[in-house]
């Protein structure tokens, strides 16, 4: 058996145990290490460096728009937390509390922050007093702690990294065209970037965000037909402002409360990629994000001319791509699985003979296409095969996110597709009430997903009670 075949048949076939595959990959390719304690996670090299590229592209969209980054506190008093009553309510069971400062006890609890809402209020407090100081569009890189019950890898951690956007504005209208622009900025960045097409929509009253008015979602469809979150934004109104006593001297002279807005993508995105793009041979990375987008594998590497020739060759795509030369002692057959394992987009492949025919081969990472590339056109040709790979596995992606969305206008039908292994999207009437979102989640084990902002008209009553429906909504089975 070959050292390739050892190396791939360690991943567990996702078709088996999507578990067990997407575990075997976050391990096996060096994403993530479990730390010592129940739900944290090491983020490895390999993956800092993807959420590296995340963050440098996330940022520049940001500050393209206006943001500026901000560091607030990681710890938040109770007294603070209690200042918002939706909002305390909503995270009470998921809160870290620290109770002691060295031996002494605390004379109040200390929150490790879950989110920073509270925390950038009272600093608005301080710096807003007049329409002049609006709007404040701020944003912080960091991590939160949320104490999570059942935790996997990126997906759901008791310590996360994300971006969290909070923003001040003068008027109710600039707050919500501020809460919608950074939706279509996680949506944006998924399918360009990521190569996940998404469904744009809001949350239902049950599914938002604790103490928001409204909360909007990107919804991405895995491999395994589950659903995940993937950014949200909100719409606070002027709840938060009143609750921390935030005023502003208005245009006309009288004293205002401003709107707000908090938004953010997490780590969890990584997740995103691995079950959207990955097979059973390990990551496929778009190379859009990819740490590497080339590597060249040197055959007969110790033959005259061949780590010279690669060299060179790396030399010159460094300007078009980011690209490494793989000249270890291991075979051919290890780096190929090595590097089909970490997902890289392609693989040069030269040795003598490639070099007598002044060619090399390049392998595409997401179909395995083989493609004989003359020397003389790499800088051409090779910023089109990374291309190809980018639009192929997006175009990949929403043909499997089409084929799992069912349209179901009958109760019976609704319950027999959620009882499907791979559930897929289940589009259908609601009549948005509460009542029958609960009974489809107890009868169908499914939630709702967003109710999309481009609407259909699939019957004019809702699939559950019958009623007249109000939205066309997404249902699903979700990470």
């Amino acid at each position: 058996m070959s050292e390739q075949k050892k190396l791939v048949n360690e991943i567990t076939s996702m078709d088996e145990d999507f578990a067990k595959w997407y575990t075997d990959i976050v391990k096996k390719a060096e994403l993530a290490s479990y730390s010592g304690l129940k739900g944290c996670m090491v983020v490895r090299p390999y993956a800092t460096a993807i959420w590296e590229n995340i963050r440098n592209e996330l940022d520049r969209r940001f500050k393209e728009l206006g943001h500026e980054n901000i560091m607030m506190p990681m710890f938040i008093p109770e007294s603070l937390l209690q200042r918002e009553k939706d909002h305390v309510v909503g995270f009470a069971p998921e809160v870290a509390w620290v109770t002691h400062g060295g031996e002494e006890k605390l004379a109040e609890r200390i929150c490790v922050r879950p989110t920073s809402e509270t925390l950038f209020c009272e600093h608005y407090a301080e710096i807003i007093h007049s329409y002049r100081d609006l709007p404040k569009l701020y944003n912080q890189w960091c991590s939160v702690v949320r104490w999570e019950k059942t935790t996997r890898p990126f997906l759901r951690t008791t310590e996360f990294f994300w971006q969290e956007g909070h923003t001040m504005h003068e008027t109710a209208q600039e707050a919500m065209d501020e809460t919608e622009q950074m939706l279509n900025v996680y949506a944006d960045f998924c399918e360009q970037c990521l190569a996940i097409p998404v469904i744009k929509g809001r949350k239902s009253e049950k599914e938002k965000f604790a103490g928001a008015e409204a909360t909007y979602t990107i919804e991405a469809l895995m491999h395994d037909g589950k659903a995940l979150q993937s950014g949200t934004s909100h719409y606070f109104g002027d709840g938060f402002a009143r609750a921390f006593d935030i005023k502003f001297t208005g245009r006309d002279n009288t004293l205002s409360y401003p709107h707000q807005t908090s938004w953010g993508m997490s780590t969890r995105i990584i997740g995103a990629i691995i079950m959207t793009h990955g097979d059973d041979n390990g990551l496929v990375l778009p190379p859009f994000i990819a740490p590497t987008q080339v590597v060249l594998v040197p055959i007969a590497q110790h033959k005259e001319g061949v780590l010279d020739k690669a060299n060179e060759i790396m030399e010159r795509l460094s300007k078009v791509c980011r690209i490494k030369v793989d000249d270890s002692n291991n075979s051919p057959g290890w780096k190929f699985a090595e590097y089909e394992m970490k997902g890289v987009p392609l693989r040069i492949e030269i040795g003598p003979r490639d070099i007598e025919n002044n060619q090399c081969v390049v392998v595409r990472r997401d179909n395995r296409e083989k493609i004989v590339v003359s020397l003389d056109a790499l800088e051409t040709e090779i910023p089109a095969l990374l291309k190809a790979v980018q639009d192929g596995l997006y175009e990949k992606a929403l043909k499997h996110r089409e084929s799992m969305t069912t349209r179901v206008t009958d109760l019976d039908e609704f319950i027999a597709i959620a009882s499907r292994p791979q559930t897929g999207f289940i589009k259908a009437m609601w009549c948005c009430e509460r009542e029958c979102e609960e009974k489809l989640k107890e009868i169908a084990g499914v939630t709702s997903r967003c109710m999309p902002f481009e609407q259909e008209q699939l019957s004019d009553i809702c699939v559950c009670c019958g009623k007249p429906a109000k939205a066309m909504t997404y249902w699903g089975k979700a990470y």
